[in-house]
Parts: structure tokens; sequence; C-alpha cells
């Protein structure tokens, strides 16, 4: 089997796993942002890992760490976005997907305007992608 010429090689990644910089230029924290790691519960126990409370997130509010907040760190594509786009088009990348962590254009939810950082940023990951 083989692919047409054509083909678009790809792959995707999701901003509330591989972007960090959670507390940086203006971002609001998000669901992913106060999701903690759980060591002691067992994997299976669903429902114990999904289990939100409103004493967690006000935890996870006063916790600036990301000790126990992974999805905090991410890959740190924030700060490394050139170098990985670099990488995947090594890889052979012609197609990208990405998310948008809204948290980081409106980081309450309740802004009039969006917040101009965290246009750029996205502004400056698009600009990076080579054209087709």
């Amino acid at each position: 089997m083989s692919f047409r010429n054509d083909f678009l090689w790809g792959g995707a990644i999701s901003a509330n796993q591989v972007e960090g910089a959670f507390d940086a230029y203006g971002k609001g924290l998000s669901v992913a942002d106060v999701a903690s790691y759980k060591p002691n519960l067992n994997v299976e126990d669903y429902a114990g890992h999904n289990k939100v409370t409103s004493k967690m997130i006000e935890d996870a509010v006063a916790d600036k760490t990301t000790k126990f907040y992974p999805k905090r760190r991410g890959i740190d594509f924030y700060h490394h976005y050139k170098e990985d786009i670099k990488l995947f088009a090594e890889m052979g990348f012609k197609a990208l997907r990405i998310s948008i962590a809204w948290t980081r254009i409106f980081p309450t939810g309740e802004e009039k305007e969006p917040n101009k950082e965290g246009i750029k940023y996205y502004q400056n990951i698009f600009m990076k992608c080579p054209c087709i």
C-alpha cells in the first residue's frame, strides 16, 4: 500500500496537555490547571480521580506550584513552540491541529476584550507553521 504524494501527514496537540505557562502572560486558570495528580488512588478509581470539590478548587487556586498539577507544566510548548514546530517538520508533518486554551484569550471568561498576550501567542504559532 502506498499513499498519494499529496497525502498530508500530521499530528495534533491539546493546549491543556502541552502548553504549560499556566500562570503567565495573563492566562486564567482552567479546569485542567486545577486537576490534581492523586498518587494514592488506585488507577481504576475513575470517580476518585475525577472528583472535584469547591475546597479542592480553592486549594488549587492557592497553590502556585506545578507539583500536584501536571497539566500546568505540559511540555512547555508555550516557551518552546518554535523548536517543537521545527521537530514536527523534521518528522515530515505537513499538518498540525492544535487546540486553543480559551483561558489564555479570556482569562476569567467575563472580559469584554481578549488578552492581547494570548492573541499574540497564537498568532506567533500560526506564523511559525510553514505553509504547504
